[in-house]
């Protein structure tokens, strides 16, 4: 197959993105044609959003090795003599990546079979993540452009990165990615799979499900902090911290004292609820399939 391969994580970083790369491998030990096109940069909790009237400009990345922040950055593609790996990136979405990587970049190569967005750094077995997920957003953008489309997230329960773990978890998620598209639903646009990194998880188990429909508990995912004066206004700060996500937004008060609102989801309003945690427990050691509808 030719798999387009578009992601929320942006380039791989250990830090941010540790799947990206092993993950592509896997996909091409596996004989298939993969092409990637990225995010520049993080771009998680934005669905499937596009910046309405911006530019977006690619640039060019060179993958180096696993595991390693080594990769490099350039701003022309390979020329005509030149030969190697070479990933795009886009100063854009998820979303914008499915829309560029089917309809503007790699038109030399064969017509792209499937996208799949992914892996996604955490689970997205709920409707809150599904929801907010940039991951599946470059899925449904996929879709809403009659390709078939799967996103994929990797359920971690541990910020050490072990690569024979993250090894498995890629060689079982390119089997379920297999099966799907050569049994693919009638009726189905795309699917979400939720693949654990855990010892032996490519001998576990494989079920359908459907995604957890769940709400923020306290009613919001902001929070109130405290307000700096000498804080620069959100464009400013938006520009020097890099990303989208976990910006504090300027407000005020009924009071008329100025404060700040963080936007960092808050995973603990969604774990404690109870089906949740169900959820959770049925997860270990298991990779589950999940059908949206």
């Amino acid at each position: 197959m030719h798999i387009l391969v578009v992601n929320d994580d942006g380039p791989p970083s250990n830090k941010s993105s540790p799947y990206i790369h092993p993950f592509v491998q896997t996909l091409q030990k596996a004989h298939h044609l993969v092409s990637v096109i990225l995010p520049h940069q993080q771009r998680s909790w934005i669905g499937k959003a596009h910046f309405v009237g911006q530019v977006t400009k690619p640039t060019y990345f060179r993958p180096g090795t696993i595991h390693k922040d080594d990769g490099t950055t350039h701003t022309k593609p390979f020329s005509a003599n030149e030969d190697g790996e070479e990933w795009v990136l886009v100063d854009g979405t998820p979303a914008t990546c499915a829309q560029l990587g089917l309809h503007h970049f790699f038109q030399d190569r064969p017509p792209i079979d499937l996208v799949v967005s992914g892996p996604n750094y955490g689970r997205n077995s709920t409707s809150l993540f599904s929801l907010s997920s940039g991951t599946i957003g470059g899925a449904m953008e996929a879709a809403v452009c009659r390709k078939k489309a799967i996103a994929v997230s990797f359920a971690f329960y541990s910020r050490h990165h072990d690569p024979e773990l993250i090894a498995g978890a890629c060689r079982q998620s390119v089997r379920i990615i297999e099966h799907l598209y050569q049994n693919w639903g009638s009726d189905v646009d795309l699917y979400s799979c939720n693949v654990p990194i855990v010892a032996g998880v490519e001998n576990n188990k494989v079920m359908y499900t459907h995604a957890l429909q769940n709400y923020w508990i306290s009613g919001s995912s902001f929070e109130e902090i405290e307000a700096d004066e000498d804080d620069q206004d959100p464009d400013a700060r938006e520009k020097k911290s890099g990303r989208l996500a976990k910006v504090p937004s300027r407000t005020k008060s009924q009071q008329g004292t100025s404060i700040d609102i963080s936007n960092g989801p808050r995973n603990s309003e969604i774990y404690r609820n109870p089906s949740m945690r169900a959820l959770l427990a049925m997860m270990d050691g298991q990779s589950i399939m999940a059908l949206p509808v």
